[in-house]
């Protein structure tokens, strides 16, 4: 099994700046990837970016591009998202993700294990 924990929300105005984490522990895979999705409320979880875990390739969807960065540090098993210029439309509960397999794909079925989730909030 595999158990992921993320960290670093909070409530932060538009514009400033927030760091999550995702500590993820159990078993490993050999090649695999992660990914941060987001919940608002009223909405569908959506993708916000992902990385391949081996060669750190990245992917981010088209809202976050240029202002969120994500990271991973393979020996403590830790993923990274920094926010920068945030809006008021990023809030939402974001989670982490795990996909068993290579490659980051932006779809909730593709990946098979979730956090609980941080809660983002950005005040105007």
């Amino acid at each position: 099994q595999v158990r992921l924990v993320e960290s670093g929300g909070g409530l932060v105005q538009a514009g400033g700046s927030l760091s999550l984490s995702c500590a993820a522990s159990g078993r490993t895979f050999s090649s695999y990837a992660m990914g941060w999705f987001r919940q608002a409320p009223g909405k569908e979880r959506e993708f916000v970016a992902g990385i391949t875990w081996n060669l750190g390739g990245t992917r981010y969807a088209d809202s976050v591009k240029g202002r969120f960065t994500i990271s991973r540090d393979n020996a403590k098993k830790m993923m990274y998202l920094q926010m920068n210029s945030l809006k008021p439309e990023d809030t939402a509960v974001y989670h982490c993700a795990l996909r068993a397999m290579p490659g980051v794909l932006t779809t909730i079925r593709d990946y098979d294990y979730w956090g609980q989730g941080t809660q983002v909030i950005v005040s105007s």
